[in-house]
């Protein structure tokens, strides 16, 4: 059994042994993993768990959006309910060749506060939504951060983590490493890999 399958093994027996507040389980909220432009990633594992209800994992891949501006933040996900107590993410960023995880809780009362409505303005007139889009953010580091929002454009950050690096086979990317260079080589090589600031 190796490092990383190991350990993901352990997160999910911590999980399904932790206690917490029981959901509303009649919301449904979309949860997606978004990823600055050009610092494209690979999600290998997102795994959700409502303690003592239900364990899921959600099938993801690859990432190449959306972290702040017109489109984000925002992210590949799906809906889901029960709302989920805990997270784990396992990627492998293209830019930076290296492997992160991190298992977190989410914040109290993050729930209740995903409920609250909040008024939005379009050309069609004014309109009231709760924040029931929670995105999950990777970045080159290994930065995790947490938005919730109806639309991308009234986005409010609810949290901030530090993954771990990990071990990892970089080879299995090598072709999908290629193709992310052609793509993005030239913007990474100007403006390089910064690790903080996100």
């Amino acid at each position: 059994m190796t490092v990383k399958t190991t350990t993901i093994a352990t997160l999910m027996v911590l999980f399904l042994s932790g206690c917490a507040s029981q959901p509303n389980n009649n919301i449904k909220e979309y949860i997606g993993v978004g990823a600055p432009q050009h610092y494209d990633v690979w999600v290998e594992r997102f795994e959700l768990e409502t303690s003592s209800i239900r364990h899921s994992r959600m099938p993801m891949g690859s990432i190449s959006c959306c972290w702040m501006g017109p489109n984000g933040p925002s992210g590949k996900g799906a809906s889901t309910a029960p709302f989920p107590n805990y997270i784990a993410i396992q990627w492998f960023s293209f830019a930076e060749q290296k492997f992160y995880q991190k298992i977190f809780s989410l914040p109290k009362e993050l729930e209740r506060k995903m409920s609250e409505h909040v008024t939005y303005t379009t050309v069609m007139g004014a309109f009231s939504q709760p924040r029931k889009i929670l995105t999950v953010g990777v970045a080159p580091g290994g930065q995790v951060v947490l938005w919730i929002s109806n639309r991308p454009d009234n986005a409010i950050e609810v949290g901030r983590f530090q993954a771990n690096e990990i071990e990892g086979d970089t080879s299995t990317y090598q072709v999908r490493t290629e193709e992310y260079l052609e793509r993005s080589g030239d913007y990474i090589r100007q403006h390089g890999i910064p690790t903080d600031g996100w």
